[in-house]
């Protein structure tokens, strides 16, 4: 179909730049796909996102390949700046050293943590600058050109000739109202959420980091709590959940996953903590198939 602006043939996973083609972020490549996947349903359109999201796969099979990641789960409420954002840039900054950091790939703490994660090879004063460079612009509404040109200059003012990946983005077009962010080395962007959602959670080999966040993290936690509740015991992959207040009182999710562990594999791999600095020695090295 000429009308479809992705290509249902693609082979290679998506750039920052892929995405955020044009200078206007109305007339880019992300704006087209999410005004596209809104119009009617046909068979013909099925058929395209099928495909596309098969060629996705396909890709994101490929580049993990050598790789572990390390999923980091939030909200996209987080503004940049706030102590929620810093924090979370701060624990993308330590997992990206030894391992890829994997998130949803859009705003909020999505953001900050593959932000982290670029900069990995920076010192954390070099962190701290760009989190205040972008608070001049510190959420997508009301404008999401304004968030993007923002982070697009502060990306541009850093080497990105840096040694190895760190960080991607598995994104949706299905909450294409959220933007991508243009920290990750590659994005792999879907246009079924329940396909990328499955498959964030199933390549983090490494384990996943929850930070407070709503429904959606919430759902998060016992996906990945299923994968590791039916896993051979060398398949189970940590979880930590960081904010003992929020898990325990305001989203009281760690007593049911606690009660869901006892007595499996798992549960000497769940973990609450109060701050993102105890995260980083729980990290596994990378095991889930």
């Amino acid at each position: 179909m000429p009308e479809a602006p992705v290509d249902p043939e693609r082979t290679t996973l998506y750039s920052p730049a892929d995405l955020y083609d044009t200078a206007a972020y109305a007339h880019s490549l992300d704006a087209r796909a999410y005004s596209w996947s809104r119009e009617p349903h046909t068979r013909d359109r099925a058929r395209i996102r099928a495909l596309h999201d098969f060629g996705i796969d396909e890709a994101l099979d490929a580049w993990i390949v050598g790789r572990h990641m390390v999923g980091v789960m939030g909200g996209h409420a987080a503004r940049r700046g706030d102590p929620s954002y810093l924090d979370a840039a701060r624990l993308g900054h330590t997992l990206g050293r030894d391992h890829v950091v994997a998130t949803g790939g859009g705003p909020g703490a999505m953001e900050a943590a593959n932000l982290g994660a670029w900069l990995a090879s920076y010192s954390p004063d070099v962190l701290h600058t760009a989190v205040e460079e972008l608070a001049m612009v510190p959420g997508f509404t009301p404008s999401i050109q304004d968030w993007m040109v923002c982070a697009l200059t502060v990306r541009a003012g850093y080497d990105e000739d840096r040694p190895r990946a760190t960080s991607l983005g598995i994104p949706t077009w299905f909450y294409g109202h959220e933007p991508p962010n243009v920290f990750c080395d590659v994005v792999a962007k879907y246009f079924r959420n329940a396909t990328r959602e499955a498959i964030l959670l199933e390549i983090c080999d490494a384990g996943v980091v929850f930070l407070p966040g709503a429904a959606g993290t919430v759902q998060e936690v016992f996906q990945d709590a299923c994968e590791n509740y039916y896993a051979t015991p060398d398949r189970v992959a940590p979880m930590i959940l960081v904010g003992r207040d929020y898990w325990t009182a305001e989203v009281p999710a760690w007593p049911l996953l606690r009660r869901l562990a006892a007595g499996r594999p798992m549960e000497a791999h769940i973990h609450l903590v109060d701050t993102v600095d105890e995260v980083a020695a729980l990290i596994g090295p990378g095991r889930r198939a």
